[in-house]
């Protein structure tokens, strides 16, 4: 492989490994379920991408089929937290709006 691929891809994948970490502790910290499941999107996203990096680096398609399968649980997750969250606020504004 050529040198100047080889180092693009060990950047991409340090900056995949740091954006997942961050991500972490933004989903842990929080303070909000919103922050919480944008985190989880993004972590999503990253190793979707972290993916692709394997998939260029070790020349290998089955990597490209895990990320394919990945981002959709990931987009599954992502709509069926986003309506949680939903249903969540809508149930607390009636509670306070009965009150």
């Amino acid at each position: 492989m050529d040198g100047f691929l080889e180092l693009s891809l060990e950047i991409g994948f340090l900056c995949v490994v740091v954006s997942v970490g961050l991500a972490f502790i933004r989903m842990v910290k929080g303070p909000s379920l919103q922050d919480r499941v944008v985190a989880l999107d993004f972590m999503t996203v990253a190793i979707v991408a972290f993916c692709g990096l394997a998939a260029v680096r070790y020349n290998t398609a089955a990597f490209l089929d895990v990320a394919l399968v990945l981002a959709l649980v990931g987009f599954l997750a992502t709509v069926a937290l986003a309506r949680f969250a939903e249903r969540n606020t809508f149930r607390n504004r009636e509670e306070t709006h009965n009150e």
